[in-house]
């Protein structure tokens, strides 16, 4: 098998070479699709026949849900990868990822309450899912607060990077407590196979979905190359990249 990809990819000149070349098209891409989902999500969508317009905050609040668990993967993956191959790039990415997630987990949680208040008549509840959501928050922080208490980056990468992996048990929790444990919270409309949205109501979340999460990932994208340019200043190539 021809692993040159793998290393391709793996190098911080590699990344920086090519983000370079895609970040301005994810910047416009995802803008595009913000401003076409949230017209299709506040003035062409249908409003739900029990909620009425309250319905709208689920436009940003799925996907910030469904954002903070896939960002949380992609960082413990990507620690898991610098920790077992030492793959510098990785660490580079779980920590660019981390800051992102946890901001994508703030917003569920508070667009949550934004919508539960009116739904079930209170702000909070120690629902199976918020609870997990917001312990889904918590090692994000943690994440980002272990990685910067040693001096030294490479201790740091490795020390936040175990943390990492051991949080994954918490995002089957979130993704299941609806089903494991009788919460007031509903149960997933969108499926694999089917769904239970009215076809302008899906177009939107869709629209804002992809939106939330091409946008994102720029972010990412962004913050990664600023790793590099932090980690990697005094190599030569990146002095000629910069033309220093």
């Amino acid at each position: 098998m021809n692993w040159r990809w793998f290393h391709l990819l793996s190098s911080p000149k590699s990344f920086y070479q090519i983000s370079g070349k895609l970040l301005p098209w994810f910047w416009t891409i995802s803008l595009l699709l913000f401003a076409i989902g949230l017209y299709q999500g506040l003035y062409n969508s249908v409003n739900d026949y029990q909620q009425g317009s309250t319905v709208r905050i689920m436009y940003i609040h799925v996907p910030a849900a469904i954002g903070s668990m896939m960002f949380y993967m992609g960082m413990a993956i990507a620690a898991a990868v610098g920790y077992i191959w030492r793959i510098k790039l990785a660490h580079m990415a779980a920590i660019s990822i981390a800051p992102i997630g946890a901001a994508l987990t703030f917003l569920a949680l508070v667009t949550g309450s934004l919508w539960g208040s009116p739904m079930w008549g209170t702000w909070w509840v120690w629902d199976a899912r918020l609870t997990s959501e917001l312990i889904l928050l918590f090692v994000y922080l943690g994440f980002i607060s272990l990685h910067g208490a040693f001096e030294d980056r490479e201790v740091g990468d490795r020390a936040a990077g175990v943390l990492a992996m051991v949080g994954v048990i918490n995002v089957p929790i979130i993704h299941y407590s609806v089903q494991w444990w009788n919460t007031l919270h509903q149960g997933s409309t969108i499926s694999s196979s089917s769904t239970k949205m009215d076809p302008s109501m899906y177009n939107a979340f869709l629209l804002m979905f992809l939106a939330v999460t091409i946008f994102c990932s720029a972010l990412v994208m962004y913050r990664m190359r600023n790793e590099v340019l932090s980690r990697e200043h005094s190599k030569k190539w990146l002095k000629e990249e910069l033309d220093l």
